[in-house]
């Protein structure tokens, strides 16, 4: 757009070095305008509320509610619970305040920041379309089963629980050949881990239909997209929900449970249900795998509500945001 912008973190990874500076850098209170992007209490956050009033944007992605983690780690309850408190501090100091989910945006609005709006994350959705070449991960996704996808973290929030007991559901009343597969990050909260797997064990599920990739890189993430028959999401709080962006890109039908930011991020597309009655969710994700018109439907509305994630949207909001601050 024809801004000079810079990106300053915290922690950097190695890859990113030529890439982002330090947030302390002096350079990084010299701009017309700085974006905080706010996820977790951080020393950045006395450092933006330092900054010269007229020009400091907070960027809400949320903070998962601390409950979540009670029963499982301490340590993240606590983080938690500062994340909000944090949050609430900076009230009086953004100048504006975005949520990139419009349930972003009310939480801001409760807490007392006074002008808000919604900015929604940008998708770098090439990296789910590429056709990235693993022949040996292809031939085993394509051995006859039907393939459940969740992309994101295990943690409580993400109520992997549910798809355990939504297995058992579609396995009893729907179809036995089927393969649940979880791509992200398994170790952020050991003990609900362990919780999923002993409620495995309990149903006696062969462990083959149950796959838990760990980090993967983005060549092997869009070929688990590929073979998806459908993306499942039972999550009970999210704040926008990048892979609900990534589902509507790679064509997969997406069932989800209606909590939280996912129909604010969905719109009225894919399959959206609540109450959250596993019955009828094993019916409904039977029917995408296997009813061609029904999913030949569900992805054209998803491709309309992909439409306004688009590049034009964002500069469009971006230049009116930029208008307003000068």
């Amino acid at each position: 757009m024809g801004h000079e912008s810079e990106l300053y973190a915290m922690t950097i990874d190695d890859v990113l070095r030529d890439d982002v500076r330090r947030f302390d850098d002096p350079a990084a209170r010299r701009g017309d305008a700085t974006i905080f992007h706010y996820a977790l209490p951080s020393p950045m956050t006395e450092a933006f509320a330092s900054l010269p009033p007229g020009r400091r944007i907070l960027q809400y992605h949320n903070v998962t509610p601390a409950e979540y983690f009670a029963p499982y780690d301490p340590a993240l309850f606590r983080l938690a619970s500062l994340g909000r408190q944090e949050l609430a501090s900076l009230a009086d100091a953004a100048d504006v305040a975005l949520g990139d989910s419009e349930y972003n945006r009310e939480e801001l609005r409760h807490l007392g920041f006074r002008r808000t709006g919604v900015f929604p994350i940008a998708v770098d959705t090439t990296r789910i379309t590429q056709a990235a070449s693993r022949p040996a991960l292809d031939e085993i996704l394509d051995d006859g089963l039907v393939n459940f996808l969740f992309v994101g973290r295990i943690a409580p929030n993400k109520k992997i629980e549910d798809h355990i007991r939504l297995a058992e559901v579609y396995k009893r009343y729907i179809d036995a050949y089927y393969r649940f597969i979880f791509v992200g990050r398994f170790d952020v909260v050991p003990r609900y881990y362990s919780t999923i797997r002993a409620l495995m064990a309990e149903y006696r599920f062969l462990n083959d239909r149950f796959v838990f990739t760990g980090p993967i890189p983005d060549e092997e993430l869009a070929v688990y997209y590929r073979h998806a028959a459908v993306y499942v999401s039972l999550s009970e709080h999210e704040g926008f929900c990048v892979p609900l962006i990534e589902a509507m890109a790679a064509d997969v039908p997406v069932l989800a449970y209606a909590a939280a930011a996912v129909p604010d991020t969905l719109g009225g597309a894919g399959v959206q249900f609540a109450p959250k009655d596993l019955e009828l969710a094993a019916e409904l994700l039977g029917t995408l795998a296997f009813d061609d018109e029904v999913r030949a439907q569900v992805i054209a509305g998803q491709r309309r509500r992909l439409a306004d994630f688009g590049d034009a949207r964002l500069i469009r909001d971006l230049s009116a945001l930029l208008h307003t601050l000068s």
